[in-house]
């Protein structure tokens, strides 16, 4: 069984109210650290797909089976970046190594409207 919800949110907490909405109706248990995972991971993606790029194009959740995935559409072709690959006075870079560490998979694929999706999957067990 599949659940989703894609409508795109103005905001992370927005984006986040959705996840949490959508696993607490997840058919099987989410274990708790879980859900504070898929919350972490959704403020950092659909954050930075606003303060990096133009704006968020599409914010997909599901769930199927006992795994959650999440994708984040922007505008901008550029990848993440860590703090580590940062020139002198850039800020941020601290979130996608923890998105890396906490989620299952993640992937970036580009789009033909010239930016990219960020797919993450989480297994809720």
């Amino acid at each position: 069984m599949t659940q989703a919800a894609s409508h795109v949110p103005a905001t992370a907490a927005q984006a986040r109210d959705r996840v949490n909405d959508l696993l607490k109706a997840h058919p099987g248990p989410v274990e708790a650290m879980k859900l504070t995972d898929a919350l972490l991971i959704t403020s950092e993606l659909v954050t930075n797909a606003q303060r990096h790029t133009d704006g968020l194009i599409a914010f997909t959740a599901r769930t199927t089976g006992n795994r959650l995935t999440l994708l984040v559409e922007d505008a901008s072709p550029h990848h993440p970046v860590t703090a580590s690959r940062h020139g002198v006075g850039d800020i941020g870079g601290y979130g996608w190594p923890m998105v890396r560490q906490l989620a299952t998979s993640v992937s970036i694929v580009p789009t033909a409207r010239g930016g990219k999706v960020i797919s993450v999957t989480l297994d809720l067990r």
